[in-house]
């Protein structure tokens, strides 16, 4: 097989699972920490079990849209700190390998949020911002082999 064929198979594969990880439904962290404080960060998933988000009810109000993120929601309302985790059914990830990303809004009456959202990995939305990427970590590992495999 020549080189120019390994680097069409190697392109192929990678489009094929970037096309495969987009079909699988995520899994993750749901709860809050007004009913469970384990919730707050730093975050002890000991008491909450993972949720499958392609099993979450569809919504009356977004009917056909399906969860495919998942998101922590951080809020502070006269000076007490709550904190939600749930699967997303709209919003915009972060960048690829650096969904640190995130929607802040302050208002009136001592009142701040901010919105994360993640699709990088199953329970991405357990950490305080600090994710990795599964594709960019392929990708780094590809293309050398690609460059050696057709100059060699």
């Amino acid at each position: 097989m020549s080189s120019e064929n390994i680097l069409r198979l190697i392109t192929v594969l990678v489009i094929l699972t970037c096309c495969i990880e987009q079909g699988f439904s995520i899994k993750c962290w749901v709860c809050r920490s007004d009913s469970d404080p384990k919730c707050a960060d730093p975050f002890d998933n000991s008491t909450v079990p993972i949720t499958d988000c392609k099993q979450e009810p569809d919504l009356e109000h977004l009917p056909g849209v399906r969860p495919t993120m998942c998101r922590k929601i951080r809020q502070k309302v006269n000076g007490e700190w709550r904190y939600f985790r749930s699967c997303a059914y709209m919003g915009e990830p972060g960048i690829a390998g650096d969904e640190r990303f995130c929607l802040m809004r302050t208002g009136t009456y001592n009142i701040f949020m901010e919105y994360c959202t993640c699709n990088s990995k199953d329970g991405c939305n357990s950490a305080s911002k600090d994710h990795g990427s599964l594709l960019l970590l392929l990708f780094t590992m590809i293309i050398p082999l690609g460059y050696v495999l057709c100059f060699s």
